[in-house]
């Protein structure tokens, strides 16, 4: 829906609650179309109607999605009482009410991680149904057989379940890292999928989701805001591009 009442919109575009935002509309920083907008009931179309902020023009996002580096020791979390999260690095302008990784990553586990605000969205690319490929740079404590590439790829089977298949492609540099490419995430699945292979995992670096690359230039617990046309590639789930990385 595009038309929205001007609380939420300023609620949401400046991240403040809905009664911050009612103040700042009676003391007139809000203008719509040219017009000083005082009240919070006032309707706001966020597709045609030009509203600025103290002379700056606000731009309309209902959600945001956000692209991070995970470093090692962070959890992938809201809010935890004694550990640092991955929102508690997202910077303070992309900061919003509700922010949560899509999908978890273990604490020593770094790379790709989407943060957003957006449920539905996040369910659309975690839910096993929907089988969005991952993809991950896999340390492992011994190089993996022709053998064992076969039968991961033929379907690795946890708990008596035979999963989706596995693609595994050992990285040229070192024979004992590989990239594995997951078209469902299970509990684990990497860590426990080796580990009964008797070749225990000793990193785990997420380097994609569908098919956006996480960004070269985020070090470690940076992170940037995506484009629309990124958010569009993570929600691919377009097998052939688990074949183009291959």
């Amino acid at each position: 829906m595009s038309v929205v009442r001007a609380d939420k919109y300023l609620s949401v575009v400046k991240n403040v609650t809905r009664s911050e935002a009612k103040k700042l509309l009676r003391a007139g920083c809000i203008a719509v179309n040219g017009k000083v907008c005082k009240n919070g009931d006032a309707k706001i179309d966020t597709q045609k109607d030009e509203v600025f902020f103290n002379g700056l023009r606000l731009e309309w996002k209902e959600h945001i999605y956000i692209m991070m580096n995970k470093p090692a020791g962070v959890v992938s979390a809201s809010k935890d009482p004694h550990e640092k999260t991955v929102t508690d690095l997202v910077p303070e302008e992309l900061q919003r009410t509700g922010l949560f990784p899509a999908g978890r990553l273990d604490k020593d586990t770094t790379g790709f991680v989407l943060i957003t605000d957006d449920g539905v969205f996040a369910h659309n690319i975690l839910a096993p149904g929907k089988h969005v490929p991952k993809t991950y740079i896999v340390g492992l404590t011994r190089p993996v057989t022709q053998q064992e590439i076969r039968e991961l790829a033929d379907g690795p089977v946890l708990d008596d379940e035979k999963l989706l298949p596995v693609l595994v492609e050992c990285e040229i540099k070192d024979e004992t890292k590989y990239r594995v490419i997951l078209q469902e995430g299970r509990y684990h699945q990497i860590k426990r999928m080796f580990a009964k292979q008797q070749n225990p995992v000793l990193s785990l670096h997420r380097i994609r989701m569908g098919k956006l690359f996480l960004d070269a230039q985020l070090q470690p617990g940076e992170c940037r805001e995506l484009t629309d046309e990124e958010v569009e590639l993570i929600a691919s789930r377009d097998i052939s591009c688990v074949e183009d990385v291959m």
